[in-house]
């Protein structure tokens, strides 16, 4: 088969042929659809590190802005220059510490915390079935690395990497939920080293939990009333047929709290409180009650402190909720105790105070048997989610942009279970999907880190670790229209291209209405100019000389996915025939009337351009020299019944076969 002048015969064999429908076009999104990604992106990879094995679990600890990232794996931690293409500073061998076997072979001991904690990076892992924990001391001038055998790893990090954990460090101190049990069993959230007392959970607070994130949240002028919230799911006591199994929930404790008297609730916390999250509609008791990820984005005042949650439900959809520390807060301080009817007693129960030993029996007693809140609390939109998708979403992170115009806008950024991240842009109360990064298609996203200030998204993979540029701005193509009809706060149209924002830079984030841009940038650029206007100048079309009677096609790249498009041909539109990232127009046999000039034309919003243009002339070719293999073709085309007919042209719709008739 060969190709002529970049369009191409489609040559189909009249026997032995089968129907494919490409699975991919059947998930491609609709042209002009507002709930798809704008631009399918290709090519924002900074850099790159490719694993020597593919790894089962992964962890990272990147801190913003900094130079290097420790990355843990199955028997390793790696110190990576973040700065430099991911090359490898130090390399850090922890293999399972004895020789033992499992149940699937030799034990592994994959990594599952890193944490800066005191003067170390602290690492944990499942060391074969016997979690252990480690510091580990970077090379120092001529001294080489250090690894120092520290924890018993018992309740910080888990026993195999499938089960629940989280960690945190705070101020010195190690916060971590892991199993206490080779089974998985006895999981809860506890104050396990550093300075102050460890402190644990009561075991009927939480039923099977899955524990999401943990995070501390400052009150630079009240220290003591500084709390951890944990955001986890937990088992429903509800098992009637229409309940979720699962239901989430956000919980906090005192930063301060060492636990109870030593007759009462010694090493236990004397301030969790506990409430139901909820996302979804309210008004038609309909809710995704499956928490999957959190992001929290702080404020210089904690109560505008935002709180992003990632859920999903049982109908296969997924959803993002914001939510507010201040409207947490007002639960914790105001509701009413789940199960409890009588006088609150001073201090109200989940109070900080200086010293929790001191705390009466009656307020203590309230938390022991009482924690969950009546109230519910309630996203910032009340009435449904800011943002519902049909796509797999499984981590999240949410970067804060200061734009052309000097006003900060929030940007999503979510990752799918097929290996993508979506950028979505938070303004106003709907949500735009700015554009789709495809990362890889062997393996969905471990993890993944925000770096806001070098604006940048570290992302880790079985195979790899990729870092997206959040700031790839040219994929938005050399037009002032194109670069505000993408809504990229990241991006403005600057001099004579799309850049990096810059103060007199032009954007419409709001809207992206193009009428922003320049009386003379639009003279300057003849993208969109009427029909008339444009045929005055060189007609630059693409030129193929075609036989009469045979099947042919046109095609013009899909720029944006927001965009409509349509051929035009002798005053005729016709929709165009989408196939990844193509639109095509086919025709099934040349007639006199096929012959003539063809414009693909997207229209977006106040936009309009002519993408591609092309003219067809008809192309003499004798009969005799047509091969048998035509004439076959020819006489089951004109002799196929209607069903078969369609069939061809389905096929010629999803199946692409390049090559040309003699």
């Amino acid at each position: 088969m060969r190709r002529m002048e970049g369009c191409y015969f489609v040559y189909l064999f009249a026997a032995g042929f089968h129907l494919v429908l490409s699975e991919d076009l059947k998930e491609t999104p609709t042209l002009g659809s507002t709930k798809t990604p704008r631009v399918l992106s290709k090519g924002l990879i900074r850099g790159e590190y490719k694993y020597e094995v593919h790894q089962n679990h992964i962890v990272f600890s990147y801190q913003e802005d900094s130079d290097e990232l420790y990355v843990g794996g199955t028997d390793f931690v790696l110190k990576l220059d973040a700065n430099n293409n991911y090359d490898i500073l130090e390399k850090f061998p922890l293999e399972t510490a004895g020789q033992r076997l499992c149940h699937e072979g030799p034990c592994k001991n994959v990594i599952t915390v890193i944490e800066k904690f005191q003067d170390s990076v602290f690492v944990c892992g499942t060391n074969g079935l016997k979690p252990k924990c480690w510091k580990l001391f970077p090379s120092v001038r001529n001294q080489s690395n250090e690894i120092v055998e520290s924890y018993e790893g018992t309740g910080i990090s888990p026993f195999v990497h499938t089960q629940n954990s989280l960690s945190l460090t705070v101020e010195g101190d190690l916060y971590a939920a892991a199993p206490l049990d080779a089974d998985g069993s006895s999981l809860q959230f506890r104050r396990k080293a550093g300075g102050r007392t460890n402190v644990w959970m009561y075991d009927s607070w939480v039923s099977e939990p899955t524990f999401i994130s943990a995070n501390w949240v400052k009150r630079v002028n009240d220290p003591v009333n500084e709390k951890i919230y944990i955001f986890f799911r937990e088992k429903n006591s509800d098992h009637s047929p229409e309940a979720d199994p699962w239901i989430s929930r956000v919980a906090r404790v005192c930063k301060v709290d060492e636990g109870g008297s030593k007759r009462f609730f010694q090493n236990m916390w004397t301030s969790f409180l506990k409430a139901r999250l909820v996302c979804g509609f309210p008004e038609e008791s309909l809710y995704f009650n499956r928490l999957q990820d959190i992001f929290v984005m702080h404020a210089e005042d904690w109560h505008d402190t935002r709180i992003y949650a990632l859920f999903s439900s049982s109908w296969n959809s997924t959803a993002v909720c914001i939510y507010s520390i201040g409207m947490i807060e007002e639960i914790f301080e105001n509701s009413t105790f789940r199960g409890y009817n009588e006088e609150i007693p001073n201090p109200r129960p989940g109070s900080c105070v200086p010293n929790s030993k001191s705390l009466s029996r009656a307020t203590v007693n309230i938390v022991k048997d009482h924690p969950e809140m009546t109230n519910w609390v309630h996203s910032l939109h009340y009435k449904a989610p800011f943002y519902i998708s049909n796509n797999n979403y499984t981590k999240m992170a949410v970067d804060r942009v200061q734009a052309a115009d000097r006003q900060t806008y929030n940007i999503l950024l979510l990752a799918t279970d097929s290996g993508k991240i979506h950028k979505v842009l938070e303004a106003g109360s709907e949500p735009f999907i700015i554009s789709e990064t495809q990362l890889s298609t062997n393996s969905t996203v471990q993890t993944m880190k925000l770096d806001s200030k070098k604006k940048t998204l570290v992302v880790g993979f079985s195979e790899k670790i990729s870092t997206v540029d959040l700031q790839r701005c040219e994929k938005y193509a050399n037009s002032c229209q194109e670069c505000v009809l993408a809504r990229d706060p990241y991006c403005a149209w600057t001099a004579s291209a799309c850049t990096r924002t810059a103060p007199g830079g032009i954007q419409n984030v709001m809207t992206g209405e193009t009428s922003v841009c320049s009386v003379m940038e639009e003279d300057s650029k003849p993208v969109n100019r009427s029909k008339r206007q444009t045929e005055s100048q060189t007609d630059s079309r693409t030129v193929h000389s075609v036989p009469y009677g045979v099947p042919f096609y046109l095609s013009c790249p899909i720029d944006s996915y927001h965009a409509v498009y349509t051929w035009e041909h002798d005053g005729r539109v016709s929709p165009c025939l989408q196939m990844h990232s193509e639109c095509l127009h086919l025709i099934p046999s040349m007639a006199q009337e096929s012959y003539g000039n063809y414009d693909c034309v997207s229209r977006e919003k106040d936009y309009t351009k002519v993408v591609t243009r092309y003219k067809l002339i008809e192309q003499i070719i004798p009969y005799e020299k047509k091969d048998t293999k035509w004439r076959d073709f020819e006489s089951f085309l004109n002799n196929a019944s209607g069903p078969a007919q369609r069939s061809l042209w389905l096929l010629l719709q999803n199946v692409v076969m390049w090559g040309i008739f003699r």
